[in-house]
């Protein structure tokens, strides 16, 4: 883990050497301060008199060191600030593009507010602990070992009796940061909690609502709120136990320091000028001591923050290119199930079993059953969101999985029952599609979608904001919009997962005008709530928990009266129920 931290300094080791030089002048010229104070006190000052010329030499020094210190501080201020922030930056991006490289399984199981959580306040502390880090150890070194040179070459006496009650306190920052490093990572765990919490009941804000259980939603908040309360109280017991007792033995050493003085002064072994800088160097010491505490801390917190980082980029994708595969080219859509089997991770049974199909190029199949016997996660197996369990899928005869990832799911397009429009413009939206089309381009694919004529019509046109996840927009407007992004991307293969089911009779006929004008030569696959849209498929599949259960056209099922005339008699009896 410490290989792999510090890897990210690689691109900054320039500012990193630096940073630390500027950080160690700056703490020798802080050691410098008292050694000119007792200068003037033993030197300029005397029964004689002042000695001008060497307080005005000093003073100059101290000026001069002034503009070092000054100068040196800022370069670790700035600098150093922007190196830990551009680390921290190059870890959200690898974190962000290992969440994209997860399958679906992945974030089934995964709270996004847990995500959000470990991309935002996990990394701001690597990022402080990446930019303090280093610099205070370099200058609690340079302080301590310096302070302890200088205090020795004056008596040792007295330096023995600090650096024999140093120790003492470092192995208690040691015992109480280990119990400060256990705390804030419980307090990661559930801020992260409250953030998942947050996330899925602002997400939901509409059926909360519409229910009236808000206060529902306040208990399961508040029950987050309380433990995330209880961490903090624990944190912060823990934390107030180290701080005092740190600052407990800082007054252990001041105390110590001036008795022990007072009895070599009486014994004539120390003057006075020299005890005064003994005690100003105890100040000096302070200091860097002060930034070893909150060292541990930055050090518990961004050592908290990059295991939890870390699991995240141990987590291998469990769907991921072969090392030979290659790019898909000259696409004709011809698709075959062999033999194919599908179980989620952890679960005995099968959602698919024994599946073998074949579907030709420019052929319209339509998928039909009941709900949970796999018709989208058939569907979910042809551009890899899940694996096979077992079987094969191929694309032109070659198995998906010797196809790159990215080549693969440029050749399928697919409008879900939920069409998600990203926050933004219509034209965004759109050029989802295709990046960088240009506005001909998505004119034209908007047309195709029977999209044009209401967008024309809204207060901007295409470049009409239409809120997260397109709220300002109807259902089918939504779903014109999404179409005509495939339209943009103009795909081989078309997957249609129940998209007109939530729709009105007027804007379901507009979107199956606009769908059947995209699946024209395309390999589609339909996903059927609604069977009257799909009685001019080519082949309609009946699935059942057995697998296919039946095949054909319409007129052939109907004529069989099987499983799908069942499924047709009774949506026919519903349509025409008073």
């Amino acid at each position: 883990m410490l290989k792999k931290f510090l890897a990210y300094y690689k691109p900054y080791r320039k500012v990193l050497f630096a940073d630390l030089f500027f950080a160690s002048l700056a703490s020798m010229t802080v050691l410098a301060y008292p050694m000119l104070v007792n200068q003037i006190t033993t030197k300029a000052i005397s029964d004689e008199g002042i000695a001008t010329e060497l307080v005005i030499k000093m003073v100059g020094i101290f000026l001069l060191l002034m503009i070092v210190e000054y100068v040196s501080n800022f370069y670790t201020d700035y600098f150093g600030h922007v190196m830990g922030a551009r680390i921290e930056a190059d870890m959200r991006n690898d974190l962000f593009q290992h969440f994209q490289k997860l399958s679906f399984q992945y974030h089934d199981n995964t709270r996004t507010g847990q995500l959000m959580s470990r991309t935002t306040t996990d990394l701001f502390d690597i990022s402080e602990l990446a930019h303090h880090g280093p610099e205070d150890t370099v200058i609690s070194l340079v302080r301590i070992v310096g302070s302890f040179c200088i205090l020795l070459s004056i008596n040792w006496t007295l330096t023995l009796t600090i650096f024999l009650i140093l120790p003492l306190m470092l192995i208690f920052a040691y015992h109480y940061s280990i119990k400060m490093k256990n705390a804030l990572k419980k307090n990661k765990e559930r801020i992260a909690d409250i953030n998942s919490q947050l996330e899925d009941s602002l997400a939901g804000i509409r059926v909360v609502q519409s229910f009236a259980n808000e206060e529902v939603e306040m208990d399961k908040f508040r029950s987050s709120n309380r433990r995330f309360l209880e961490s903090r109280k624990n944190g912060y017991w823990v934390e107030a136990l180290f701080f005092n007792g740190l600052t407990g033995f800082i007054s252990f050493i001041n105390i110590s320091v001036v008795i022990v003085g007072a009895v070599l002064i009486s014994y004539h072994q120390l003057l006075l000028t020299e005890l005064i800088t003994f005690l100003l160097y105890i100040n000096t010491l302070i200091d860097p001591v002060k930034r070893l505490v909150n060292f541990t801390q930055n050090l518990q917190n961004g050592v908290a923050g990059f295991e939890r980082f870390m699991e995240v980029l141990a987590i291998e994708p469990d769907i991921a290119d072969a090392q030979d595969a290659a790019v898909l080219s000259h696409v004709k859509g011809k698709v075959e199930f062999v033999n194919v089997g599908f179980q989620y991770a952890g679960d005995s049974n099968y959602v698919l079993s024994g599946i073998n199909l074949t579907v030709n190029s420019g052929e319209y199949v339509a998928l039909v059953g009941s709900s949970g016997v796999g018709k989208t996660t058939l569907c979910s197996l042809i551009p890899r969101f899940y694996e096979t369990s077992e079987g094969a899928i191929k694309i032109d005869g070659t198995n998906i999985k010797k196809i790159k990832l990215k080549s693969l799911r440029d050749h399928i397009g697919i409008v879900q029952q939920d069409a998600y429009l990203f926050s933004g413009t219509i034209k965004e939206n759109i050029l989802y599609g295709k990046p960088g089309a240009a506005d001909e381009e998505v004119i034209d694919a908007a047309k195709h979608a029977n999209a044009h004529e209401f967008i024309m019509g809204l207060p901007d046109g295409y470049d009409t904001y239409i809120g997260q996840r397109g709220i300002k927009l109807s259902g089918g407007q939504k779903q014109r919009i999404s179409i005509a992004r495939v339209f943009l991307k103009n795909p081989p293969i078309l997957i249609f997962d129940e998209a007109t089911s939530a729709l009105d009779n007027e804007s379901e006929r507009v979107v199956q005008e606009s769908f059947d004008r995209l699946a024209k030569n395309r390999t589609t696959f339909v996903i059927a709530h609604r069977l009257s849209t799909i009685r001019n498929a080519d082949r309609i599949i009946v699935l059942s928990e057995q697998g296919i259960a039946e095949e054909g056209t319409h007129a052939l099922l109907l004529e069989k009266n099987g499983i799908y005339a069942k499924f047709y008699r009774m949506q026919f009896d519903q349509a025409i129920a008073p």
